[in-house]
């Protein structure tokens, strides 16, 4: 079985272009597969391996002092989830375009899997408030599965999460929002800038929906989790699940789209039978460019 990691640091990383060769020569001696982003604000990455590559690898990774404390999400599969290695500079972990938002200089408040559990059992938090809860992903990756009774804003890219939280601020006064995404990037961001932008009590989920996933299961959770790589979904128990995506426009195709006549492997689904430009193109590339976000 190969070890699938996936894992983030908000950190001050000033020596990109020294740090970029080095991981992709490691990654490289140890047979890995995968996406590590370096950004002058932190690390994401998702990589595959063998179990002693990966342990020698996330040993290596930890032995730069910026990063000792690096965590990270583990799940196993039959093959390698990624078909290449890629490591890339990017400017942000997360593109989001709020250069005022800086994770590690202070994270918004955050719940872990099981105390949210809790809450959701309860349907409100530790004082009593009735908690929502809030996606930050995509629509493409919401329609995969998603929390129960969930604010979904049916964003197409991240980068408008903050006009729609700041439009939604109002109605959730008097609420404990908790935004969530699939790994803990975007939600960690969402959160700060709805702090900032004066909501009063969010927090985000520490690890993101696998982590959830982790170590609680799939309570109050309908579906799958969409995923960056060749299984597409995950279920709750962390296995790949029978979804894909379209060869031809990259739309995820869930196992009832499947029967339809318009679904060809390879070739179309329903999403884009018929259809140019499909929006699904969107989808592909974002698939090409996440990590553990």
């Amino acid at each position: 079985m190969y070890v699938n990691i996936a894992a983030y640091k908000f950190v001050t990383l000033d020596n990109l272009e020294e740090l970029r060769p080095q991981y992709q020569d490691k990654c490289n001696e140890l047979g890995l597969k995968g996406t590590v982003l370096l950004t002058p604000e932190g690390i994401n990455m998702f990589v595959s391996g063998l179990r002693a590559q990966i342990d020698d690898y996330l040993a290596w990774v930890r032995s730069d002092a910026r990063l000792a404390d690096l965590e990270w999400k583990e799940s196993l599969s039959a093959e390698q989830s990624h078909k290449r290695m890629l490591v890339k500079i990017k400017k942000e972990i997360i593109t989001m375009r709020m250069p005022l938002i800086k994770p590690e200089l202070g994270r918004a408040p955050s719940v872990d899997a099981k105390t949210l559990k809790r809450w959701l059992d309860q349907g409100h938090d530790n004082d009593g408030v009735p908690v929502v809860m809030m996606e930050t992903r995509n629509a493409f990756e919401v329609d995969v599965g998603t929390f129960e009774n969930t604010l979904d804003y049916r964003i197409e890219k991240f980068t408008e999460f903050p006009e729609v939280a700041a439009q939604h601020k109002d109605e959730l006064q008097g609420k404990t929002v908790v935004t969530f995404c699939t790994g803990g990037i975007r939600c960690e961001k969402a959160a700060i800038h709805m702090k900032n932008i004066g909501y009063e009590r969010v927090y985000q989920l520490d690890g993101g929906i696998l982590k959830y996933f982790e170590e609680v299961g799939g309570d109050h959770y309908k579906g799958d989790c969409f995923v960056f790589d060749y299984r597409t979904a995950l279920n709750p128990k962390l296995e790949p699940t029978e979804t894909v995506q379209c060869f031809a426009c990259r739309a995820v195709v869930t196992p009832r789209q499947q029967l339809s006549p318009d679904y060809v492997v390879g070739q179309s689904c329903p999403h884009c039978m018929g259809k140019e430009g499909s929006s699904g193109d969107e989808h592909g590339q974002q698939a090409g460019h996440a990590a553990a976000s």
